[in-house]
């Protein structure tokens, strides 16, 4: 078992210290290269994994799992921070955005194969739209429809979604163009992850603690929830074992920085959260793995 888990995870952090010494040495700008891959490089790896999914009803336990995942935690956090008086728009949406993206879904392929792709990249596309609708809501007191529907990845996953469901097929040089671009997306992600973890601060480490032990509960819960009430495939399982406790999102930190709500401490959240994911990604991957 530790062997396995170790083959999992080390292609995913190789490459997080990667990114982390291209920071800590070259230190590029990673913003232009994440617009970029959020613009483009995703949206294609979005579009080419829906399009070809097999979409029916034996895909709604998992989408209502990952519903459950989502907005459970802000629930909880809902509650927590009224009995605690911490600020609900700076803490609850680390707990319900989490890290789908650039580790969930390399973790996702190393652990469980190809066949993995279409569901991760269906939770986080769930994930991503939730989080570019109710989470701006959250966030700012006007109307964010008008953002939602320029997002390249809504665009992607949208017009992924009607050609499979009209039984429409792709034109397969085109599908093929956009697969090859989608490739490009987990690897830029994940470099992208690591130069990020070269802004982590000491002075937000008790920020980043407690954030990433809340984040293990409130996960935990939506978990147990999902366990209990909603029949999945033991892949589709193991995988929301892994989903519901992931660390936050770096979106996270790009929307607190643009509303003003507290950026400094989400950022602490953010980067303490996925830096130690070095620490329970494996313990979680173990727990995956026994079911």
């Amino acid at each position: 078992m530790f062997e396995q888990v170790v083959g999992i995870l080390f292609p995913v952090f190789a490459l997080v210290i990667v990114g982390f010494s291209v920071g800590r040495w070259l230190k590029p700008d990673f913003r232009p290269i994440n617009r970029i891959n959020m613009d483009t490089f995703t949206p294609a790896l979005v579009f080419s994994s829906l399009v070809s999914m097999p979409l029916d009803t034996k895909q709604l336990p998992l989408l209502s799992a990952s519903l459950i995942a989502v907005l459970l935690p802000g629930v909880i956090m809902l509650a927590w921070c009224r009995i605690s008086g911490l600020n609900f728009k700076a803490w609850a949406p680390p707990h319900m955005f989490r890290n789908s993206g650039n580790l969930a879904i390399p973790l996702f392929t190393y652990t469980f194969g190809d066949t993995a792709l279409a569901p991760a990249v269906l939770l986080f596309v769930v994930s991503a739209c939730i989080h570019i609708s109710l989470g701006l809501a959250l966030l700012s007191d006007g109307n964010p429809f008008k953002q939602i529907v320029r997002m390249p990845i809504f665009l992607a996953a949208v017009g992924a979604l009607t050609l499979n469901l009209s039984s429409i097929g792709v034109w397969k040089p085109l599908y093929d163009a956009t697969a090859l671009l989608g490739q490009a997306a987990v690897p830029v992600m994940l470099l992208s992850l690591g130069a990020q973890m070269c802004n982590m601060r000491l002075s937000g480490l008790r920020v980043g603690v407690w954030c990433t032990l809340q984040s293990l509960v409130t996960g935990a819960i939506s978990f147990a929830l999902i366990y209990w009430l909603i029949p999945l495939p033991t892949m589709q399982l193991q995988m929301m074992v892994l989903f519901t406790m992931l660390p936050p999102a770096v979106m996270n930190y790009l929307f607190a920085e643009r509303f003003n709500v507290e950026p400094v401490k989400v950022a602490s959240m953010v980067l303490f959260g996925n830096f130690f994911s070095l620490l329970t990604l494996p313990l979680l991957l173990a727990f995956a793995l026994s079911l």
